[in-house]
């Protein structure tokens, strides 16, 4: 329970409460309150839920792995070059969380603008040369990041959602083996609304609709899954334009662009919720053994569609195996990322080229499995596949990405992919790490840079598996 007492000191502050008046609600003696905000004596269980109801605060707040997280992340930070020579440490910086944790999240906050900010004068240093009359820049803040870090907040559950999908399964009598056309009659009977499909080939969007006709347009290219998908969305926008409008107004999402995709996230949430139905959807995967591929087939629903609904899987007393998803291109930027099983992604950088993730590119469509171990211990059992955006024929070839689903390794024995592997072998685990300047292992022959906790070491007489290695 190390932590809690400054997490709660920094509470009580920010709720402007002096610890006599907060100890009397605590029933506890003001001396005593003292030493659990100094460290020196437990904040237990009983004390905890006690504060939670007081300052009116999820018990989640003060689970540790939303610190890990923000440690992560502030090494991540604190690799940068501008840092070489402070020496940071990781237990400087769990200190650091531990006693000012609102400090440490500004400081995340004031990287990430300097960042953004260094980032956009290499750009418009470009644009000078090419072109001197400028377009204005946008904010620093990319609403995609600000959608991402709300996303991991909720941990991905919406449980809103998901009971607005089972509502709307029994008042459409929808079934699984005609859901286009159980949603296609919904929009008709409900909404008037008519449902096309788009002959224009490539020219046409995946999903248009056309408020003043009534018609839904769906492209002729995009596949069943897709079309299945597109009409479950335009039916979230349609009839949870409250719901969505309350999950936008997070006060995190700081720009209308942040507020606009938020919604498209959780319409596309709800979706994933109508396409597969949370109960039917987690027996499914229970039985199956988490074959994604089969669970496609039976909902027709797509790879990366089955992968992201996995992820979803929070319901208390209902939950599937606690997932991680990484979407990357093929130049390691990533797209899309969420983390249950506590593994840590690069927020300002790509991925560790170690991971089963760069290495589905080499076998496009094949799935590829990987037990692997962070340089802290942690060991990930991880499937990757790339997944292919439809294209519009010959002249227009599908964009082309891969995405990973994992897990902690002592998950993976319920999953049919880890068959046949010896997950306890520790040995056998392919060493990865977050990145390269976070990672602290010398002998990589993956390595670019040089980790931030050690010093770089040149030896002209010696030459190791990289030009950073300091071993033989």
């Amino acid at each position: 329970m190390k932590g809690l007492g400054s997490r709660l000191r920094a509470l009580r502050r920010r709720n402007n409460m002096t610890q006599a008046r907060l100890a009397e609600r605590l029933g506890i003696s003001a001396s005593y309150l003292n030493l659990i905000e100094h460290g020196r004596r437990p904040l237990t269980a009983p004390l905890l839920i006690k504060v939670a109801g007081i300052f009116d605060v999820d018990l989640q707040s003060f689970a540790p792995q939303s610190d890990g997280r923000m440690a992560n992340n502030l090494m991540e930070a604190f690799s940068d070059t501008i840092f070489d020579g402070h020496a940071l440490t990781n237990s400087d910086l769990k200190d650091f969380i531990e006693t000012s944790p609102n400090v440490a999240r500004a400081v995340l906050t004031l990287y990430e603008a300097f960042r953004q900010s260094r980032e956009s004068a290499r750009d418009l240093a470009a644009r000078v040369q090419a072109d001197p009359q400028l377009p204005s820049l946008e904010s620093w803040r990319l609403p995609s990041e600000e959608v991402s870090d709300l996303i991991q907040r909720h941990k991905n559950y919406f449980p809103n959602l998901e009971q607005a999908a089972e509502d709307l399964w029994q008042q459409a009598s929808l079934e699984l083996d005609d859901l286009y056309g159980g949603l296609v009659r919904y929009l008709k009977d409900e909404h008037n609304i008519q449902v096309r499909i788009n002959r224009n080939g490539s020219a046409a969007p995946v999903r248009f609709y056309d408020p003043a006709k009534r018609i839904l347009w769906l492209s002729e290219l995009i596949p069943t899954s897709s079309r299945n998908f597109q009409v479950a969305v335009q039916i979230g926008l349609l009839t949870q334009s409250p719901l969505l409008d309350q999950l936008a107004a997070d006060p995190h999402l700081t720009t209308d662009a942040s507020r606009s995709l938020c919604r498209v996230a959780m319409a596309n949430y709800f979706a994933g919720a109508i396409t597969m139905p949370y109960g039917v959807f987690l027996d499914a995967a229970t039985k199956l053994r988490y074959d994604v591929e089969k669970m496609a087939y039976r909902f027709q629903a797509s790879f990366e569609q089955v992968c992201h609904r996995l992820t979803t899987l929070r319901r208390e007393g209902a939950q599937g195996i606690p997932f991680h998803f990484l979407k990357v291109d093929i130049a390691g930027n990533i797209s899309k990322r969420f983390s249950a099983s506590g593994i840590s992604f690069a927020r300002f950088s790509g991925a560790c080229p170690r991971w089963n993730l760069v290495a589905a590119f080499m076998t496009p469509g094949r799935i590829r499995r990987q037990l692997s171990q962070m340089h802290d211990g942690p060991i990930y059992f991880c499937i990757a596949r790339t997944v292919t955006r439809p294209n519009g024929g010959y002249y227009t070839p599908g964009a082309i990405s891969a995405i990973t689903l994992g897990c902690e390794a002592h998950h993976a024995h319920q999953m049919v992919y880890a068959d046949g592997m010896n997950l306890k072998n520790a040995e056998a685990a392919v060493p990865i790490g977050v990145t390269c300047r976070l990672c602290e292992r010398t002998d990589c022959d993956q390595r670019v840079f040089p980790p931030m906790m050690r010093p770089l070491l040149i030896d002209e007489n010696r030459r190791g598996v990289s030009f950073y290695a300091t071993t033989p």
